[in-house]
């Protein structure tokens, strides 16, 4: 039996004006924000759903439920960490994560170096094992017009 497994993880989310833009872990200023139940961290979601598809372990809907009161408004940093247990519990580790974000605004560049201090330490890795890659949509679609937000993220696990 293999000790790798890789895990795909997407999230989508619409913006709206009025509402707080965490990204990666944090807040990216810009005239909207994502909507959600929690705070909407597209991108901490998309790597929970990775994690938690490489152990088999489901999505982040089953575990955190957009039904349950005790997830709202709820920093996705606790669930990023909580992925990171449930993932443990299974005996796995992250090794890296490859994200890519679909934004038309704001340029994300500048916040990457954040985004990645704060994912790394939440997942117990190095910022060298978190790469985060945005591009547009060349004004094309939902995203294109400034409507929504789209987060890819894989993960590599090693079992212990």
């Amino acid at each position: 039996m293999t000790k790798l497994r890789i895990g795909l993880g997407v999230d989508f989310h619409q913006l709206v004006p009025e509402r707080d833009f965490w990204l990666g872990g944090i807040l990216v200023p810009h005239h909207k924000g994502a909507l959600g139940h929690s705070d909407a961290d597209v991108l901490l979601h998309a790597i929970c759903d990775a994690l938690l598809g490489a152990a088999s372990l489901g999505d982040i809907g089953v575990h955190f439920p957009d039904t349950d009161q005790a997830y709202k408004n709820i920093d996705s940093k606790i669930l990023l960490s909580r992925c990171r247990e449930l993932i443990a519990e299974k005996g796995y580790f992250v090794v890296n994560v490859d994200a890519s974000l679909c934004l038309q605004a704001p340029k994300i560049k500048p916040y990457v170096p954040q985004m990645q201090e704060v994912i790394a330490q939440l997942l117990g890795v190095t910022t060298e094992e978190i790469s985060i890659k945005a591009t547009t949509t060349e004004k094309l679609g939902f995203v294109g017009r400034e409507e929504g937000v789209v987060a890819y993220a894989t993960v590599l696990l090693e079992k212990q």
